[in-house]
């Protein structure tokens, strides 16, 4: 079919990290296989459509970012759409059908989505097709591939409806009766996140098989038994079946080697962010003992001759690399080893198939290989399914191709799911497991996706240590596993670590250690300020804070810069404070134990602290976690809340804290109230919406 006969729909995108582009793409490819025309544009290109004239539907891929924000690229539109001047019918003639992006780790799941969705709707617009949410938390395939099936039927629909509306057919009623079919077909496509996840809590209770390897050479080996699937082996049904595998994604970029000398591009480069600043590590501090689980380091930068600014509260950004021996390994694999230092000139193929084609933004035209693989890739990412369809084309093994294959099917989704997914496998251990997997250099740069640079909460205050910044981490460990046979350290935790190591002291458990040498080494960040997550303004409002083991990082700031205001203003009014904290063991991870300083100077009124793995031999047990402190001090939480109308704000662990504190102040509310939780609960939903409950969590 010829491309003036296909008919045409609007595809608009708004990406912050590349998944709703990478899904709109997916669509684009796929449409001309249905005799359709997708005409792709980025959400942001808004002088490139015209959504007050489309005739033809629409079709809109978004994805979340922040604490609920529609992505920066979707910043101008939705700030468009809500003029509040529009009128209820301003986009009457618009049909369209939306996909949200969200992970339901997050409190407000798929808000970008919802937020664009529920304005059109509130403008007139009307859906062709239901919307979907796709969850990160559990895989965005299992609801992104059956919505993308079943919007070919959808689109041909509604333009046979509009069709219709332009009086070229009769048969409206008809055609609505059909589009009604089409739109109760498809009702179902928002998959609950809980019934995936019973699906795959139920897959995987199946034992993985256990792989052996060989340090020396990581060669991955399949069970001697073939009733355990794996990484490498599959069983029936999969083994068996014929497959649905995605379209082989086009080629689009072209890398030519160099023989002319040149600089790589500075790293402030790499972000589209504004101002970068490079600054000194002044000091490294070792929070936690030796035989802690978790090693918590508290680093501080100086600042004081830079522009820099923040609030306690804020949050700001470290651009970091990838790990050398990592990337050295992979141009190994890759059999580039004397090529790093090379020059490369990297641009669009010419005659690709891929529509729009460009240099991505992340990728500089020239620098030299390795500056690629350590500053602009993401080669630690979990492989998307269109990049293991590419890697099949570059994998010579028979059997190899036809795992990858299966892993990138409809039919092997599960397996993608516990083998890839869950397992955090990354672009290295796929090579490892399927050694006859050669891919080139511009597959690489085409599927792997920027190298984000890594947000911390700050944990100092500019006021209490002028010129000076802090902050706190845990170095994140991977523990080896069947799929992945090395064991790895965060990205970002794991280079700071390093970086610091000749600057950490003997001396543990202080922010007022001395005599640490001072660092020449130097780190890139930016800012990334917190609209909401700061003191209230008014300094006679009490509030309490929430922050088990790291998550107590933005409340140090806080303390400090309450500390400094007490004292530049003793005529002022402050109102109490609370402190919620929690850790496994009392000699091991209490980060802060002059927390108690805070304590007697009276810049915090109450301290309540709490150790899950300590043994008590107390006639009753002493609470284990923040939620349970909470409990006891039920009265005075919801006076604070609800008679003083304070502040309450989380800092840590969303999977394992947040939900379980929320969870605790709904109980209290409910029960100091004696109301029942569904009022209780309406009751919480007013303090986020009053930006009294503030969340600053990670999973």
């Amino acid at each position: 079919m010829c491309c003036e006969s296909k008919r045409r729909f609007l595809l608009l995108y708004a990406t912050q990290k590349g998944q709703a582009k990478a899904i709109a793409e997916e669509i684009w490819q796929q449409a001309g296989a249905h005799g359709l025309e997708a005409d792709m544009h980025c959400i942001s290109e808004m002088d490139k459509y015209n959504l007050e004239t489309e005739k033809d539907p629409v079709v809109i891929v978004i994805s979340t970012t922040g604490t609920g924000d529609p992505p920066d690229t979707a910043r101008k539109f939705v700030k468009k759409i809500q003029d509040k001047t529009l009128p209820p019918d301003h986009f009457a003639h618009l049909q369209y059908g939306l996909l949200g992006l969200g992970d339901s780790e997050y409190m407000f799941f798929c808000n970008g989505g919802r937020t664009v969705d529920r304005r059109l709707q509130e403008l007139g617009a009307q859906h062709f097709y239901d919307t979907g949410l796709a969850d990160d938390c559990v895989g965005l395939e299992l609801v992104v591939d059956p919505w993308i099936d079943g919007l070919w039927l959808a689109l041909k629909e509604a333009l046979q409806f509009q069709k219709e509306k332009e009086g070229m057919n009769s048969a409206v009623d008809t055609v609505s009766n059909s589009l009604s079919t089409a739109l109760h077909a498809v009702h179902e496509l928002n998959l609950s996140s809980e019934v995936q996840n019973l699906k795959l809590e139920d897959e995987g209770a199946r034992a993985s098989g256990v792989l052996s390897q060989k340090l020396d050479d990581i060669s991955l080996v399949a069970p001697a038994r073939d009733t355990e699937p794996s990484l490498v082996h599959s069983v029936p049904p999969v083994s068996q079946s014929a497959l649905n595998i995605p379209a082989l994604p086009p080629e689009y970029i072209e890398v030519q080697f160099q023989d002319a000398q040149g600089e790589n591009p500075h790293l402030s480069s790499l972000t589209s962010e504004g101002t970068t600043f490079e600054v000194p590590v002044t000091k490294a501090v070792q929070l936690t003992r030796e035989d802690a689980i978790k090693t918590a380091l508290l680093l501080e930068l100086d600042i004081a001759d830079t522009a820099f600014e923040y609030q306690p509260g804020d949050a700001f950004c470290v651009i970091c690399p990838n790990n050398v021996s990592e990337v050295e390994e992979l141009l190994h694999i890759l059999g580039l080893s004397g090529k790093g230092d090379d020059l490369v000139c990297v641009k669009v193929k010419q005659g690709t198939k891929k529509k729009g084609a460009s240099r991505p933004q992340h990728i500089p035209e020239r620098s030299t290989l390795k500056f690629i693989l350590i500053w602009c890739l993401e080669i630690r990412a979990i492989p998307k399914k269109a990049f293991l369809r590419a890697l099949v084309e570059c994998t010579s093994d028979v059997g190899e191709k036809r795992r990858l294959q299966e892993l990138c099917s409809r039919q092997g989704a599960s397996d993608y799911t516990r083998f890839i997914r869950d397992s955090n496998v990354c672009l290295l251990d796929l090579l490892h497991a399927f050694p006859s997997c050669k891919p080139s250099l511009s597959l690489l740069i085409e599927h792997l996706p920027k190298l984000q640079a890594r947000s911390y909460s700050v944990s100092s205050s500019n006021l209490y240590q002028p010129g000076r910044l802090c902050f706190v981490f845990n170095v994140v460990e991977f523990p080896a596993s069947p799929s992945r046979p090395v064991s790895r350290k965060g990205v970002c935790t794991g280079w700071l670590a390093e970086l610091v190591a000749p600057l950490l002291h003997p001396s543990k458990n202080t922010l007022d250690t001395k005599g640490e040498s001072s660092s020449t080494e130097k780190i890139s960040i930016f800012p990334r300020p917190n609209n909401a997550f700061h003191l209230p303004a008014d300094s006679s409002v009490p509030f309490i804070m929430v922050g088990p083991g790291t998550g107590i990082s933005p409340f140090i700031g806080f303390l400090q810069h309450r500390q400094k205001l007490r004292e530049q203003h003793p005529d002022w009014k402050f109102g109490e404070t609370w402190l919620f904290f929690g850790c496994r063991h009392q000699d091991r991870d209490y980060l802060f134990k002059q927390l108690r300083c805070f304590l007697e100077n009276g810049t915090l009124t109450h301290l309540k602290v709490c150790f899950s793995r300590d043994s008590s031999t107390a006639e009753v047990a002493a609470p284990k976690y923040v939620q349970d402190l909470l409990r006891l001090c039920a009265k005075e939480v919801a006076r604070v809340l609800l008679k003083d109308r304070g502040f309450f704000y989380v800092c840590g662990d969303k999977k394992h804290m947040a939900d379980d504190v929320s969870n605790a102040v709904v109980d209290i509310l409910s029960m100091e109230m004696e109301a029942d939780k569904l009022e209780a609960m309406k009751i919480l939903a007013m303090l986020r919406e009053a930006k009294r409950y503030l969340q600053d969590v990670w999973s």
